[in-house]
């Protein structure tokens, strides 16, 4: 069968392929629409797999709430900044954090194999190859996180994406001040980077290290202070560990008279409302990526020297 202009530029803009790979599969399949895209399918799976050992740590953090009571959060890496700006790129984790707001999957097989919502009859790793064909790049859908409120949950996204913070606070009031308050703190979030909300949080075996080294510290800058004296000091210093990674015990950025916990009281109170700060996600785009980066090459070095 002869293979026009005409279906070349049909197939390209069903595929997002270059055109040369699109008329190659035309030829191939005798210029059988359907088979043509199968194949250039199967020939992104190849791509996607030379690509896939190159490091994406790149990319960006995208939210989504609806109703003020569901929430979904997802990192999407790609090789470059170049590509993490990109439209197309964008446009896919958009359609990637949507899924998981519907879904109801756990964890990062299941929802690679569940069918993918603008087209079933592929799975979420299918699309994710043929975007990998298309864009030229390794991508990689790293985590996701999916938060069901009984009060409200909010999200903010800080730097074009490069940080994202979902945040869930249990409230019999949900109305716009409320919301503001919760947005203020979600920036809160993003910029100070806390560990737990509250004391409460905090694992007993971390408070038990963290004195183990304070009395460490302790000791040795002060050897001839009597052990009384050093424990009142260890209290201290781990109070102001706990006001630094614990969020409601942080200075508000906002205002530096309150801390975070006094300025959703405050919020609260002015709109009778019961408010307690339950639980935050926070996802900065890269995180941890890049000492994986410095450990292999490190092991390459080592091996290099052998």
């Amino acid at each position: 069968m002869a293979i026009t202009a005409s279906m070349v530029k049909e197939l390209r803009e069903m595929t997002g392929a270059g055109m040369m790979d699109c008329k190659k599969a035309l030829n191939e399949t005798n210029g059988d629409m359907d088979a043509a895209v199968e194949f250039l399918r199967k020939n992104g799976q190849a791509k996607a797999e030379k690509k896939a050992g190159r490091i994406a740590a790149e990319g960006i953090v995208k939210a989504v709430v609806k109703d003020d009571k569901v929430a979904a959060i997802v990192e999407v890496n790609s090789e470059t900044d170049f590509v993490a700006k990109n439209a197309d790129f964008q446009s896919f984790v958009e359609e990637v954090v949507n899924q998981v707001a519907d879904s109801d999957v756990a964890d990062m097989d299941a929802f690679m194999a569940e069918a993918w919502g603008a087209d079933n009859t592929k799975t979420v790793k299918d699309a994710l190859v043929e975007k990998i064909a298309v864009i030229g790049e390794n991508l990689s859908i790293r985590r996701f996180e999916k938060v069901v409120a009984d009060g409200c949950v909010v999200s903010y996204i800080h730097g074009g994406g490069r940080i994202g913070v979902l945040l869930e606070a249990d409230t019999d009031v949900v109305n716009d001040e409320i919301k503001a308050c919760l947005k203020n703190v979600a920036m809160q979030v993003a910029a100070m980077s806390p560990k737990y909300v509250s004391r409460a949080e905090v694992d007993q075996t971390f408070l038990d290290k963290e004195k183990e080294i304070l009395l460490a510290q302790a000791k040795k800058e002060n050897p001839e202070k009597p052990d009384n004296i050093i424990e009142k000091m260890i209290i201290g210093r781990l109070n102001k560990e706990m006001k630094e990674i614990c969020l409601l015990d942080q200075v508000y950025v906002q205002d530096s008279d309150l801390t975070v916990a006094k300025y959703v009281e405050k919020v609260a109170k002015e709109n009778n409302a019961n408010v307690t700060v339950k639980k935050f996600v926070r996802f900065e785009t890269g995180e941890g990526l890049e000492k994986k980066n410095e450990d292999f090459a490190a092991e390459v070095a080592a091996q290099m020297g052998n």
